[in-house]
C-alpha cells in the first residue's frame, strides 16, 4: 500500500494483538494505551489518529512531536426517550444529562457542531472515550512539541484555534511583521490587494500598518482547489486562470502591493502578476507572509520535491524577476516564528520546509528514498 493510515492501522492491530495475548482477551483502556505506545515507538513521522472501535468507544492519539493537530470537545447531549403526559398520550422529550464528545484536527469542526473546546490532545497522548462516555487519557510518550508552522501560515482555517493559538490572530501578526519588511524595501504602493483567500487577514493588518487602502482586487472561483498540490504543470496553469479574476477598477493605473501566503514553484505567482498587469497596474509588488520554501514536507503534505522549489535554485532577486514582480518581499524566518507564537514566547515549531531541520530522526538515505518514491509516483502518473 501507499496509504500511511493503512500502515498505522496494521501496526496498531499488531500491537493490540500482542497486548491481548499477554494480558488475556478482556478489553481495557490500559491495553489500548500500551498498544498505542507500541505504535508511537514504531511509527516515525507526523500523525493524528482518530479511530472508532466497534462496540467499545472512540480512540484518539497524536505523534510524540505533535506536528499535526488534534483537539477535544464536548457538548450537552440530546437523547430522546418516551414519557407520558397527564392525558396518557406519549410525548418525545430529551435528556441533556449525558454529554457528547468529539475529536477533530481543527476547533472550527467542533464550533459548527455546537461543541465547546475542552483542550488540545498533548503530543504522545492517548484519549479513549468509552460507549458509556467515560474518558481515559494517558501520555504514553514524552516528546518536544513542534507543531507545523505552515498550518498557521496557510492550511488551517482562520476561525480555528490550534495548540492554543488563534489562526486569525497569528495571520494578523504575520501581516504586521511583513509590513516592516515592506518599509525596509522602500516601496510606495497605492493599494494593498490580497491573493485570496488565505492572505486576506495578513493583508488587512499590513495595509493598516502601512496606512494604505485595502481592496479586494482578485475574485476567487471557489470551485477550483489548491493549485500548488495539483500534479501537472499544465493543469496548474489552467486552474490559476480559472480560479482568479481581476477587478479592473481596483487595479488600473495603480501601483499594487499583492500579499500572498507563499511561493512554491512560482507558477501561480507569475500568472497572478501577469493577470494584474493585464488589468492595467502601473507597478506590481509581491509580499509573501512566509520565508522562501526550499525543502519538501515528509510529514504527509504533498509539497514539491527539492528540484521543484523555485527558491531552491534562485535568489530572491531572481525569483522576483522570474515571476515578473517589480519588487519581491519575503517574510524573514525569525519574523514568521515571532508572529505566529505571539505571547507564547517559548513555543517551538516544525519549520523544516523552510530550513530543512526536521524534528524527527531523518537520515539522508531515508530522505532520498522518500524523494525517489515521490518521483516514481509522478512518473507512473505520467506527470
Amino acid at each position: 500500500t501507499n496509504n500511511d493510515v493503512e500502515l498505522i492501522l496494521h501496526i496498531f492491530a499488531d500491537e493490540l494483538t500482542k497486548q491481548s495475548d499477554s494480558g488475556g482477551s478482556s478489553f481495557h483502556p490500559k491495553l489500548l494505551f500500551q498498544a498505542v505506545k507500541g505504535v508511537l515507538e514504531r511509527v516515525e513521522g507526523s500523525y493524528s489518529v482518530i479511530a472508532l472501535i466497534a462496540g467499545k468507544g472512540l480512540l484518539g492519539f497524536r505523534d510524540p512531536f505533535g506536528i499535526r493537530p488534534l483537539i477535544f470537545g464536548e457538548r450537552k447531549g440530546r437523547y430522546p426517550f418516551r414519557s407520558e403526559r397527564d392525558d396518557r398520550s406519549p410525548q418525545l422529550t430529551f435528556s441533556t444529562e449525558k454529554k457528547d464528545y468529539a475529536l477533530a484536527s481543527e476547533s472550527v469542526a467542533l464550533d459548527t457542531l455546537g461543541y465547546e473546546v475542552v483542550r488540545d490532545i498533548e503530543p504522545g497522548e492517548v484519549i479513549f472515550i468509552s460507549e458509556q462516555r467515560k474518558i481515559y487519557t494517558e501520555r504514553v510518550q514524552e516528546g518536544s512539541h513542534h507543531p507545523c508552522i505552515f498550518e498557521y501560515v496557510y492550511f488551517a482555517r482562520p476561525d480555528s484555534l490550534m495548540n492554543g493559538i488563534s489562526i486569525y490572530e497569528a495571520r494578523l501578526r504575520l501581516g504586521e511583521v511583513l509590513a516592516e519588511e515592506c518599509k525596509k524595501a522602500g516601496i510606495k504602493p497605492d493599494v494593498v490587494i490580497p491573493v485570496p483567500d488565505t492572505a486576506r487577514t495578513a493583508a488587512l493588518s499590513l495595509a493598516k500598518v502601512l496606512n494604505l487602502p485595502y481592496q479586494e482586487g482578485l475574485i476567487k472561483n471557489r470551485y477550483i482547489g489548491r493549485t500548488f498540490i495539483m500534479p501537472i504543470q499544465e493543469i496548474r496553469e489552467v486552474s490559476v486562470k480559472q480560479k482568479l479574476n481581476p477587478i479592473r477598477s481596483a487595479i488600473e493605473g495603480k501601483k499594487i502591493l499583492l500579499v500572498d501566503d507563499s511561493i512554491v514553484r512560482g507558477t501561480t505567482s507569475k500568472q497572478i502578476i501577469e493577470m494584474v498587469r493585464g488589468a492595467g497596474a502601473r507597478e506590481v509588488y509581491y509580499a509573501v507572509t512566509c520565508p522562501p520554501l526550499k525543502h519538501p514536507c515528509i510529514y504527509g503534505i504533498d509539497m514539491s520535491t527539492r528540484g521543484e522549489f523555485i527558491a531552491r535554485r534562485k535568489s530572491i532577486e531572481n525569483i522576483g524577476r522570474t515571476i515578473g514582480a517589480d519588487r519581491l518581499i519575503y517574510q524573514t524566518h525569525e519574523g514568521m516564528k515571532r508572529a505566529v507564537r505571539g505571547e507564547e514566547k517559548k513555543r517551538k515549531f516544525c519549520t523544516a520546509c523552510f530550513n530543512g531541520k526536521y524534528p524527527t530522526q531523518m537520515t539522508q538515505e531515508t530522505f532520498l528514498a522518500i524523494e525517489r518514491e515521490r518521483l516514481q509516483a509522478q512518473k507512473v502518473s505520467g506527470i
